[in-house]
């Protein structure tokens, strides 16, 4: 994996790579997800310790960022801060800040939006990303949601907010507008193939969240679900977009039969971009992005 990682790093240091035009692709993994079980796939990360093993080996395939589930006792998801400050020092241990960690709000059925604001506002974390359907369900819902989008701001949290059909698109530009959701960069994720038959995702799912962003979103990213990841991921890729795999999403490899491994989507979108011509954003750059302070 070392020799993969270092052979990526020498094509984002090509003067012809950097001289495309492209902007750094932020290449994410979401290596567990709310409710997988190692019934689903035997490589799947659980406890802090394997979700550090994954994050080592994603980084060595060319990841600059991991969106991290935790779980209980019982094996349910988790929004709980101790859980996550044990799950980020795995990480930090294993791989210092060669990652951008992201902790997810996601509700999972378990949590409503008070619970999941507060388990942000205990932990700080570096990133989170957050569910406008499940922060901002309603205009009744907009108050509190503007004060904690005014703490995230402060606490320089870096955001990612994740929305779900391309109406969602709209409704976000509406509150952005109105200041709901802060002053700042976001990091909008457009998920592919989440309300289609069997959530199985096509490339062709992108064009109306594109259509309903216009020229408005500089930063965006895709996650898609099936053995079609891939093949979305890489049109997105190609269109400017960024780009999160993983078994979160997809426990498939694009012939259908199982993944190999996190690090082997990661690896696989990472071949994609290099076939574009398309260089890969370290955590540091990626963090600058998002932030609103790198190259979009």
């Amino acid at each position: 994996m070392q020799k993969q990682r270092s052979s990526f790093l020498e094509r984002e240091t090509d003067p012809v790579t950097h001289d495309s035009g492209w902007p750094p692709l932020i290449l994410a993994n979401a290596p567990n997800g709310a409710t997988r079980t190692k019934a689903d796939h035997p490589a799947l990360p659980i406890t802090p310790a394997e979700i550090a093993r994954t994050a080592a080996e994603i980084a060595e395939a060319g990841a600059a960022l991991i969106h991290v589930h935790v779980r209980d006792g019982e094996g349910r998801h988790l929004l709980d801060a101790e859980a996550y400050r044990a799950v980020t020092a795995a990480i930090r241990a294993e791989v210092g800040n060669r990652l951008v960690v992201q902790i997810t709000s996601e509700a999972a059925g378990r949590y409503q939006a008070p619970e999941q604001m507060a388990v942000v506002r205990a932990v700080r974390p570096e990133a989170v990303s957050l569910a406008l359907r499940e922060i901002v369900p309603d205009a009744a819902a907009e108050s509190a949601a503007a004060e904690f989008f005014a703490f995230a701001r402060r606490e320089r949290i870096l955001l990612q907010i994740i929305l779900y059909e391309a109406a969602e698109v709209t409704r976000y530009a509406e509150l952005k507008s109105r200041g709901v959701l802060g002053e700042g960069e976001d990091f909008p994720l457009f998920v592919l193939g989440r309300y289609t038959p069997g959530q199985v995702s096509r490339p062709a799912d992108l064009l109306p969240f594109l259509a309903a962003a216009g020229a408005g979103l500089p930063l965006w990213a895709i996650c898609a679900f099936g053995p079609r990841e891939n093949a979305c991921a890489l049109v997105a890729a190609g269109l400017g977009g960024h780009v999160r795999v993983g078994f979160e999403n997809s426990l498939l490899a694009p012939d259908g039969r199982p993944a190999e491994s996190n690090a082997a989507q990661i690896h696989r979108a990472a071949e994609g971009a290099h076939g574009l011509g398309r260089p890969l954003a370290d955590a540091d750059t990626a963090r600058a992005m998002m932030a609103g302070s790198g190259p979009v």
